[in-house]
């Protein structure tokens, strides 16, 4: 099956964003994934490394989970002027 990918071989564009708006808050991966449960959505601290390093495919879902928990726009987890597609 053929996957799209970033021209750095990530499998996502989100994921440094969402390492930088976590720092950001001081939240560590573990404190994400604990915020997130708390919506009532089963991640572990593994699957936020997992999107923060790119080697997870992020979905629309996942989206709107990180936005939530984080406090920000969708919007805020996209950057349309990436280089690196």
């Amino acid at each position: 099956m053929f996957k799209i990918k970033a021209r750095d071989g990530r499998n996502n564009l989100t994921g440094r964003r969402l390492a930088a708006l976590r720092r950001s808050r001081q939240l560590s991966q573990r404190g994400l994934a604990a915020k997130m449960q708390l919506l009532g959505f089963d991640v572990d601290h593994y699957f936020i490394r997992r999107v923060e390093n790119g080697e997870r495919f992020v979905t629309d879902i996942d989206l709107v989970i990180f936005a939530r928990a984080l406090g920000v726009p969708i919007s805020e987890l996209l950057s349309a002027d990436d280089e690196n597609l």
